[in-house]
């Protein structure tokens, strides 16, 4: 994520490809489109084409264990 985002706490997470991650837990929506759920950021997370066709982040494999690993931490993000 980090080489793409960045990530408040995570040391190098300091790229502009994405928006910064932080405050993700207050945000409203993902990807200015999904209301932010922890089911809404599983499915972003495992196929953001799927969502919006076209933007910056690939799909990456993730299982949905790992998406919702993901997700969960994103949620700490206040």
């Amino acid at each position: 994520c980090g080489s793409c985002h960045i990530i408040p706490g995570i040391r190098g997470a300091r790229d502009l490809v994405g928006p910064p991650l932080n405050h993700m837990s207050r945000r409203i929506y993902i990807a200015g489109l999904l209301h932010n759920t922890p089911e809404n950021m599983v499915r972003w997370l495992m196929h953001p084409q799927n969502v919006v066709r076209g933007n910056a982040m690939t799909e990456m494999g993730l299982t949905a264990a790992q998406a919702q690993d993901i997700a969960a931490y994103l949620d700490t993000l206040e």
